[in-house]
């Protein structure tokens, strides 16, 4: 007889197959999709806007407990490195309610660029961005440096920010 810990451990591995092979798209070295980021207050950012800055990509929910748990190690780290170079950008998935999200973005008041991805085209162009949170972190030239998926090692986060902000 199969114990209960073998089904646990199979769903689990079927669980991370299919996670797998839900993170196709944007990976490590490749250039940043060209993308108009249209923000809460109805102004647009792109990506050529960004270049010559280290820029943090942060897909997420108001629905999504470990984004809510994140956002206030985004808010510092965004605070920490925002005056060497450094933009943040709060991209909320199109399922999320507009309302909820400038709700949330007031009522935290997040100094970041909040942009609301309402046709889903963003997450779709930045890999096909299905789970939350996926987070980007792109160098002075418009390339992908790395992309996490769940909340990083804000440690470590912090360290890789550094190497690239020191980099000419």
């Amino acid at each position: 007889m199969m114990s209960i810990s073998f089904f646990r451990r199979r769903s689990l591995a079927a669980l991370l197959v299919t996670a797998a092979l839900g993170l196709s798209g944007c990976a490590s070295g490749d250039e940043a999709p060209a993308s108009s980021f249209v923000l809460l207050d109805g102004t647009t950012t792109t990506t050529a806007d960004l270049k010559g800055k280290v820029t943090l990509v942060n897909f997420w929910a108001t629905t999504c407990v470990t984004c809510v748990k994140e956002m206030p190690s985004l808010v510092s780290t965004h605070q920490k490195y925002k005056d060497k170079g450094y933009e943040t950008i709060a991209v909320a998935m199109s399922y999320d309610q507009p309302a909820w999200v400038a709700n949330y973005a007031q009522s935290r008041q997040l100094p970041f660029k909040v942009a609301l991805d309402n046709t889903g085209e963003l997450a779709k162009n930045w890999g096909d961005v299905k789970l939350t949170p996926t987070t980007y972190l792109v160098d002075k030239q418009g390339r992908i440096v790395k992309r996490f998926v769940g909340e990083p090692d804000f440690a470590a986060l912090h360290n890789l920010i550094e190497d690239l902000l020191a980099k000419s």
